[in-house]
């Protein structure tokens, strides 16, 4: 009998002092909760929740007002722009799905803000140049400031000055083959493009695969 007796007691101690085990590390876990300001866990919360010490909710990304339009955005815009004319409209359709015939680019021709939007309008087949437009951006929307559709005609950006190329045809040349070409320059002038200078240039025979034009003699 004294033998469970003893062994009574010793599982009776047994259970006191793993109780107290478990008592002194709940208590190191809460002792060291309060010292950390949390629970137990890591204190981080939802990240980047918070702008700056005011709180409230990070506001979600927004484009930047300089961001320049893709080509759909031109392709929209010179279908909504009421200067441009409806054969220049019409000829602005697909010429393989979601493949406008346009050439864009940006630079800056007016001194804004914002770079100024230079649009192209070809055809399909020949890639004839139809319509050009330049659109400056004023109030965070484009509004057209130069128009040329006297076809074929090509505009872009030369170092700050528009360059609009025009083909020239004689009668009977092909459209694969002009005869030559009017090269002119403008420059913004605070309100509108001003001309500053052309020039015509003669393709010659060579241009189309024939023999070049001889060179008078001097005497």
């Amino acid at each position: 009998m004294r033998g469970l007796t003893g062994a009574g007691s010793s599982d009776r101690s047994f259970q006191a002092v793993s109780k107290a085990v478990v008592l002194l590390a709940a208590l190191g876990l809460f002792l060291t909760a309060c010292a950390t300001g949390g629970t137990g866990a890591r204190d981080e919360g939802p990240a980047h929740v918070g702008v700056g010490s005011g709180g409230g909710t990070a506001p979600s990304a927004q484009p930047s007002p300089s961001a320049s339009p893709d080509r759909m955005d031109a392709v929209r815009l010179v279908r909504s722009d009421p200067r441009v004319s409806a054969v220049v409209k019409r000829e602005l359709k697909p010429c393989v799905p979601d493949e406008y015939p346009v050439d864009v680019s940006y630079g800056d021709l007016t001194g804004g803000s914002a770079d100024d939007l230079v649009v192209n309008v070809l055809t399909c087949g020949d890639a004839v140049g139809v319509g050009s437009y330049v659109y400056h951006r004023v109030d965070g929307r484009y509004e057209n400031v130069f128009g040329a559709e006297e076809s074929p005609v090509y505009a872009e950006i030369d170092r700050g000055d528009l360059v609009v190329t025009k083909q020239v045809y004689d009668e009977g040349d092909p459209v694969s083959n002009p005869s030559g070409e009017v090269v002119i320059t403008y420059r913004w002038a605070g309100s509108r493009f001003a001309e500053e200078y052309r020039a015509h240039n003669e393709y010659g025979g060579a241009v189309g695969g024939g023999e070049p034009t001889p060179a008078p003699e001097s005497n």
